[in-house]
Formats: C-alpha cells, sequence, structure tokens
C-alpha cells in the first residue's frame, strides 16, 4: 500500500478516523480514565494493551484508521531508516507490553524501559500523580521493571518483528538495596549493554533518573568518564543515545557533552524530567519529577545550545511537552532530528500520534522543506 498522503481516499478516511478518535477519547474514554486513580489507569492500560495486541483484526483496524504516512516524515538517523520521527520515551513501557500496538498507531519508534540489570520493584505507590492544570504528571516509578533478563527476551521479538516501527531500550542503574558504589553501578550498566547489544535498533543510557535510592551518581563527569571507558569495550551494532538531565547549568551540562565526545556515544535524549518545582502549584508532598508542559522552554534551550556546539558529533532526540504538532516543529528547528513524548498520550489519547504526523508534514512543506533533515537546526543562529 502506499502513502496515506497520496491516496485520496485513505487520506479522507485517515481524518475522518483520526477525528472519530479525537472525539471518542475526549467524551467518553478520557472521563473514565481520569475518574481512576493514574496508577490505576496506568496498570489498565498495560492490561489492556497485552489482551489487544493478539488480536490481528483489532490491530489490522487500528493501522488501517489512523496510521498516517507521508514520504516527507521519513528520515535516516544515525545509520537507522525511520519511517518518521516521533517516538515514545522510556518511561511509559517498562516491560515491552506496547510495540505491537505502537507500531500499529503509527510510531516511528519506541523507547523501551528504562530496563535495568536486576528485577526492580520501585518507589512505594503512588508513582503517578495528575497535574492537569499545567498538562503535567509527576513521576515517582523508580525505574519498576521485571529486569533485563525477562524483559529483553520480549525486546528481541519487537525488534525481530517490527516492520515499520524501530526498537530502542533505555538502560539503567538497578535501584535497590544491592546498589552501591561506583564500580558496582559500572558493572550494572554493563551487564545490561552486554544483554542488549545487537538486540534492537538503538540502546539509551539513563543516568539520569531522578527517582533513586543512590541518587545520579554518574552525573559527575569523572564518574561518567569511568562508566563509558567500560561500556566502550562492550562490542555492540546499535547507536547509542545518553538520557540527559535538564537540572544542570550550561556549563555543567557541557562538562558532561565534553565527556561523552570521547567515548562510543552517536546521540543525546534531551532531557529527563524536571525536578524544579519553583513557579508551580504543587503540593510539596507529592514526589517525583515533572513531565509535559513545565519541560518545554528548559529543555528547548538544552537542545538550542547544544545543537548550537556539538551538531557535528551528537544526534539530538528532544523529549518533553509534545502535545501539538508545532511544539515538535519548534524541537526539530531547535536542533532534534528525533522527537520523543509521552504525556500527551495521557491528555489527547493515542490518536495524537496522527495528529503529530499530519501536522508535521503540513508545517515542513509550508516553509519550503522537502525534509526533516533540512529543518533541523534551522532557528539556531
Amino acid at each position: 500500500m502506499g502513502y496515506v498522503s497520496e491516496n485520496i481516499v485513505h487520506d479522507t478516511v485517515n481524518k475522518a478516523s483520526t477525528g472519530l478518535f479525537q472525539l471518542a477519547y475526549k467524551e467518553a474514554v478520557k472521563p473514565i480514565v481520569f475518574d481512576q486513580s493514574p496508577d490505576e489507569a496506568h496498570d489498565q492500560m498495560i492490561q489492556f494493551a497485552r489482551l489487544t495486541r493478539n488480536i490481528a483484526p483489532l490491530m489490522w483496524a487500528l493501522r488501517a484508521m489512523i496510521d498516517y504516512t507521508d514520504p516527507i516524515l521519513e528520515t535516516e538517523v544515525m545509520g537507522i531508516k525511520f519511517h518518521n520521527p516521533f517516538g515514545l520515551s522510556a518511561g511509559l513501557d517498562k516491560n515491552c507490553d506496547l510495540p505491537v500496538l505502537l507500531e500499529n498507531a503509527g510510531f516511528g519508534f519506541e523507547t523501551i524501559g528504562s530496563v535495568t540489570s536486576r528485577p526492580c520493584a520501585g518507589n512505594a505507590r503512588p508513582w503517578f500523580h495528575r497535574l492537569p492544570e499545567y498538562a503535567s504528571m509527576m513521576v515517582h516509578v523508580g525505574l519498576a521493571n521485571d529486569g533485563i533478563s525477562t524483559v529483553m527476551p520480549r525486546i528481541e521479538k519487537a525488534y525481530l518483528h517490527s516492520q515499520t516501527m524501530r526498537i530502542s531500550t533505555s538502560i539503567a542503574r538497578t535501584n535497590d538495596s544491592f546498589a552501591g558504589d561506583i564500580a558496582e553501578g559500572i558493572e550494572d550498566y554493563a551487564k545490561s549493554v552486554r544483554r542488549a547489544a545487537n538486540r534492537t535498533h538503538m540502546l539509551e543510557i539513563n543516568i539520569s533518573c531522578p527517582n533513586t535510592q543512590v541518587g545520579e551518581q554518574f552525573t559527575k563527569p569523572e564518574n561518567l568518564d569511568r562508566l563509558f571507558k567500560e561500556l566502550d569495550t562492550i562490542d555492540h551494532s546499535q547507536p547509542l543515545l545518553v538520557k540527559m538531565p535538564s537540572d544542570k547549568s550550561w556549563e555543567e551540562f557541557r562538562e558532561l557533552v565534553d565527556v561523552l565526545a570521547d567515548h562510543n556515544v552517536q546521540g543525546l535524549s534531551i532531557a529527563n524530567l524536571r525536578k524544579d518545582r519553583q513557579g508551580l502549584d504543587v503540593p510539596p508532598d507529592w514526589a517525583g519529577g515533572l513531565s509535559g508542559l513545565p519541560t518545554v522552554d528548559l529543555n528547548n534551550s538544552i537542545i538550542e545550545k547544544t545543537y548550537r556546539d556539538y551538531h557535528d558529533r551528537f544526534t539530538i532526540a528532544g523529549i518533553g511537552g509534545v502535545f501539538t504538532p508545532e511544539q515538535a516543529y519548534a524541537k526539530i528547528r531547535k536542533g532534534s532530528s528525533l522527537v520523543m513524548f509521552v504525556t500527551s498520550l495521557m491528555y489527547r489519547g493515542p490518536q495524537n500520534i496522527t495528529v503529530l504526523k499530519r501536522g508535521l508534514a503540513e508545517l515542513l512543506r509550508r516553509d519550503g522543506f522537502s525534509s526533516i533533515e533540512e529543518a533541523v537546526g534551522v532557528d539556531v543562529d
């Protein structure tokens, strides 16, 4: 089948179906979801995905109705060809339950995890709090996952069976009582990277999870250098990205990037959850980091500065506050080659991936671009 954008019948059906999905989510699904606690809603979403992914006619119908395809959205990044630049950021699909659903919905890639070397129960619940007035979630999961020995076979299956969606695995340090010194942490990361080597399209090393017992030890330059000296010794074919913190001064952030420039790292995921609550009315007893719109200005500023100084060295995957095509386009124009999100799925619904893709294609053509690559970094002096 050809591109939806080039088939007037399929394009019309796609527009109408997406509109119906939007209406149904807003009027029927979202009220039910938001009547539950965020933790309950998250768990039920995972159960729904586990059930529906095996219903082939339903997955076919999902793809036929809302998967918008357009040649202008295709892009090659770090040697990988993507059908579109939009991906699910790490943090939602901790145990690899969503690939089938996301691929049929039309995602360009998915980041599974973060996964750790040992099974991890995560922090005490609640893990999530909604902040609808800020289009945000307070996240305090603490890297809960089944452990890489259990999750990696699922990830590899998704990698081998994916047709249009690329698979990335986010690897973090295990958050449990066995976490020890820097040497133990390095070996913890290395064990997971060895297990994931050559079994996905991409790897992401998460050094900046804000919700762990031992803190972010590898956001110190000397520790980061020690970590990547070890990871450099592991043979893997995938490009490797690093999930970066957002709560550093530009000088501190540059120090970390300069360290990574000396190692086998191809990309930077910018950035992790926002820790600073200044200017926001957030209950003080809510633990965690902020997602969604409160991250936009800070993350976009870091993206722009990183592209300005390092565009010839690193690919940037921009994260945070992507609800509209315009917000995605802004990240691209500031230097992002890939765009990731999670929170807008909760507030806008799964069909928002279609809204983002169709809208981005229109914006690119409006401004005279023939590809995403032409638009990357055009707003950076």
